[in-house]
Order: structure tokens, then C-alpha cells, then sequence
């Protein structure tokens, strides 16, 4: 054979056309809504050998199998409570009489019909936006420890905070406790299973979630994370927000600076959902790993959730809302749309990253044109630079349409909250973006009480001396460069 230049045309014509066919196989054989669909078409078209590589590590979805052994552990927990909520619901008697405002009485029956997410009412909460004040509680709590003590981390790196950590939960176990921690593989790049050998030579177990092995790159899907944050101590006591395990969560990494982020410290049964959440992750994995399964029926014999006969203003109702790629119900996303859609006088959102889907995209929007107050804060620098100009793409055309968006200056903002009108908040670990929203595995608490809600609006208002607005002319004073960027970025959106 002659390789002419006609020969060669023409065999890279046939590659690039069973490169198409294999793109259109590969993407439509599993069920995906249109963006993301189209964004994988684009990456795998234009790219024909990274693409594939790509998506063979973050975009095959979780097997039939996962979703299903996730699913049956979520059932085998929740029912028990679930009728005595719904027959409260019909009665609208699900809230306190203080909390039964109707923004408030919806969301709540959002949740519990959306998630079977509990209402819990006696809970005691306390808020985080330091990572040194947060941690030294934890360490505290976990000192005082007596049970349990269940761990549920994204990162968990094993730098001088994550051996402190480690250091009370060893000293834990050797008291007796029994001590459970469940990380991520991936966002805890770097920490061997060595490094929690000596926990489990006392009797303590650790293992990454969904996975036969803690190396992130043996793991065929790294784009669904285990996003979640939360330990439980002996079933009273819970954490839960955004903070991870790590030394830059402290404000130690001269990259990012002060760290500002948001969590909760719950003392009453919202604690025992949390913990319910954390036995249905570890024993999802156990199935691959055959560590012992974690059982709490024995507290749940003794568990109930009654309606409060009275107001105590420093009681917290609260749910456990959690999300995944597990189930189409989009829990998380959709109490958050609940939040702004019935917003009346403000809507104050943090989130490191702000990539919404279309419908909170159009619910932002409608509320600020409804002339309801929404507000976002988002960092001033990357943690990912391509995500960045996504979130400034975002920003933009929020700004154009009547939202008010800040950048935090005073180091890195990682906080995952949302608050608005008397009563109404959320604290956890999704952001505003579409990984959040479908891929990670999240959890929030939803709350109702004013003296909260209150506090985390003070919380934002503080945060407003230090931030700069992204105003339109911010915008337009961009090189046509940067501007290029983030339009390029935003095509991706629904990949990343």
C-alpha cells in the first residue's frame, strides 16, 4: 500500500467515525440527563484516546449491584419510624406549634416524603466556622467517649491533624470504645491503610467506602465520592458540615490561608440519624471489604421520636437529608430549591463552588426578580481552576440577573450553608454544583428554629466585611481571555 496523503485521510476519516459510534454506545447505554449526556458526546468526539481514558475513571456510572445493596441497608433502617411521621404529617402536627410557619411545615414535609428524612426534635447545636475550635471539641468529645465513636470523613489525611485525630481515637479504643472510621479513597489521596494499623490492632476497623482497596486510582469510578462529614459518639452526640480531616482545614496551608468553613455540633436524636446514615455507608462496604457489619438495632429498640409537648426555644427540630447517585430523588438539591422557591424576604447561600443545574439556576433568579434578597459568597481563588471559572461563568450571569454574588477574601470559604427567613437553614457538605447534586454521596441537616437561623444570618453578615462584590463591571473588567475561559468551562458544567 501507498501512503498518500489520500490514504491517510481517509483511514483517519474511518477512526474517528468508530470513534463517534463507540462515543454514542458508551454514553447512551446508561441513563443520564441531556447536559451531561452531550458534555461526555463532546469530550469523547473531540477527544478520541484522553476521552476515553477519562471516562473509564470518573463518568461509568455505579453498578446495578451498588445501587442496590445501598438501597436495601437505607430501607432496613428508616421504615421503622416512617408511619408514626406520615400520620403526623396528615395532622400537621409534624412541627412544634412555634415552628409552624408554612415555609416551614413544607420543607419538612418535602424531606420526609422526598428522603423518608426523620424530623428530630430535641437537639442542642452548636456552630463552627473555625476549624481549630471544631477540632478541639471533637478531639474533647472523643476523649470522653464511653460506646462508639463512628467516623465519616471525605478527606482524612494523615498529616499532624489526622494523627492527632487518630491519637484519640486510638486512646479510645483502648478504653473499650469501639471506634469505626469510613474515608474516602480519593479525597484522602496520600493516607495508606497502613496508617490505621495501630487502630486496628485495638480492635478499631477503618476502610474506604465502596472499595476493595484504599488506592484511589484501583477504583474504576472516581467521579462518585464519598463526600459526607460526620462522627457519632455514643449515640448523642453529632458532627456535621464541611469541614474534612486535614491540616489545611485549620488554616495551615499557605495556599489557602485562614480556612472559613461551617459545622454543627448536635447533641439529641438527630445524632442517631446520623448514625443510621453512617451504618448504611459501612455496611454498603462491607460487602466488598467483609468486615464485620455494623448493627444498631439494640439502640433502635429503645429509640423513639415524640412529638414536643412544648416550645423550647433551644431546641432544634432538625432532618438528616442525604443524596447519591443511589437514587433519583436528588433529596439535597431539592430541599434547596424548596428554600428558594418560597423565600419571601432573603436567601443566603456559601458554597465554595457555585455550578447550579437549570432549575436552581431559574429559582435564584425568579426569587431575586420576585425582589426576594439572594445573596452567595464564594471564595476569591481555586482549589480546581477549571471548576473556578465555571462558578465565575455562574456568578456572572446570576449578577446580570438581579443576585447579589461576593467573593471571600479573607482566605478560602468552604462553608455549605443556606438560610433564609425566620426559621429555615441548612448545614452540610453539598455545594452548589452539579457533582453535589447527583454524583457525591452528601448529607444535610435541615433545620427549623429561629435562634439558629438567626445566628448562621449574623454569620454570613460578618462574613460580608470581608468580602468584595462581584458586581457586572467586575465582570467586564476581565481580560477577553479569562472571559474565554470561563465560557469554554462552563460547557463541561454538568461533568464536573
Amino acid at each position: 500500500m501507498i501512503w498518500t496523503w489520500d490514504v491517510i485521510r481517509r483511514i483517519i476519516e474511518v477512526l474517528w467515525l468508530i470513534n463517534i459510534g463507540f462515543a454514542i454506545w458508551t454514553v447512551f447505554r446508561s441513563r443520564r440527563d441531556i447536559a451531561a449526556t452531550w458534555a461526555w458526546l463532546l469530550v469523547l468526539s473531540v477527544f478520541p484516546v484522553v476521552g476515553f481514558i477519562l471516562y473509564m475513571f470518573v463518568g461509568r456510572q455505579l453498578s446495578h449491584d451498588d445501587i442496590f445493596t445501598i438501597q436495601e441497608e437505607q430501607a432496613k433502617y428508616q421504615n421503622t419510624f416512617l408511619k408514626k411521621q406520615h400520620q403526623l404529617l396528615e395532622k400537621h402536627e409534624l412541627l412544634p406549634q412555634s415552628n409552624q410557619k408554612p415555609r416551614a411545615r413544607m420543607l419538612a414535609n418535602l424531606n420526609l416524603n422526598n428522603d423518608d428524612a426523620l424530623l428530630t426534635f430535641d437537639n442542642r447545636v452548636e456552630v463552627f466556622t473555625d476549624g481549630h475550635a471544631k477540632f478541639e471539641q471533637l478531639i474533647d468529645d472523643i476523649n470522653h467517649a464511653k460506646k462508639i465513636v463512628d467516623v465519616e470523613y471525605y478527606t482524612f489525611y494523615a498529616d499532624h491533624l489526622g494523627k492527632r485525630i487518630l491519637a484519640a481515637l486510638i486512646r479510645a479504643a483502648k478504653r473499650g470504645v469501639k471506634v469505626r472510621v469510613l474515608y474516602d479513597a480519593s479525597g484522602s489521596r496520600g493516607t495508606k491503610p497502613s496508617f490505621f494499623e495501630s487502630l486496628e490492632a485495638l480492635g478499631g476497623e477503618a476502610q474506604a467506602f465502596i472499595s476493595s482497596s484504599s488506592k484511589w486510582y484501583t477504583s474504576p469510578r472516581l467521579n462518585y465520592h464519598l463526600h459526607r462529614k460526620l462522627v457519632i459518639i455514643d449515640h448523642k452526640i453529632g458532627y456535621i458540615g464541611g469541614f474534612n480531616i486535614g491540616d489545611q482545614y485549620l488554616g495551615d496551608s499557605p495556599k489557602f490561608g485562614y480556612w472559613r468553613d461551617t459545622h454543627l455540633r448536635v447533641v439529641g436524636q438527630a445524632s442517631v440519624m446520623m448514625e443510621i446514615r453512617f451504618a448504611m455507608d459501612w455496611n454498603t462496604t462491607c460487602r466488598k471489604t467483609h468486615k464485620p457489619k455494623f448493627s444498631i438495632d439494640d439502640e433502635l429498640k429503645n429509640f423513639t421520636i415524640e412529638h414536643p409537648q412544648s416550645a423550647d426555644p433551644n431546641e432544634v427540630p432538625m432532618q438528616i437529608v442525604s443524596s447519591g447517585p443511589d437514587n433519583q430523588n436528588y433529596a439535597i438539591r431539592r430541599g434547596y430549591e424548596g428554600i428558594i422557591a418560597t423565600a419571601r424576604k432573603y436567601v443566603y447561600i456559601q458554597s465554595p463552588y457555585l455550578i447550579p443545574e437549570d432549575s436552581i439556576l431559574e429559582a435564584l433568579i425568579i426569587a431575586a426578580k420576585s425582589g426576594v434578597d439572594v445573596r452567595i459568597m464564594v471564595p476569591c481563588m481555586p482549589d480546581h481552576p477549571f471548576v473556578y471559572r465555571m462558578t465565575e461563568y455562574y456568578a456572572k450571569y446570576l449578577v446580570q440577573n438581579g443576585v447579589k454574588v461576593y467573593r471571600y477574601d479573607n482566605g478560602f470559604i468552604h462553608a455549605k450553608t443556606m438560610v433564609s427567613g425566620s426559621n429555615i437553614a441548612s448545614v452540610g457538605s453539598a455545594n452548589q454544583d452539579y457533582r453535589s447534586y447527583k454524583l457525591n454521596f452528601e448529607v444535610n441537616a435541615f433545620t427549623y428554629n429561629s435562634q439558629l437561623s438567626s445566628e448562621l444570618k449574623k454569620i454570613f453578615e460578618d462574613d460580608l466585611i470581608n468580602c468584595t462584590p462581584m458586581t457586572e463591571e467586575y465582570f467586564e473588567n476581565q481580560s477577553r481571555w479569562l472571559k474565554f475561559k470561563q465560557q469554554f468551562s462552563h460547557l463541561l458544567a454538568p461533568i464536573f
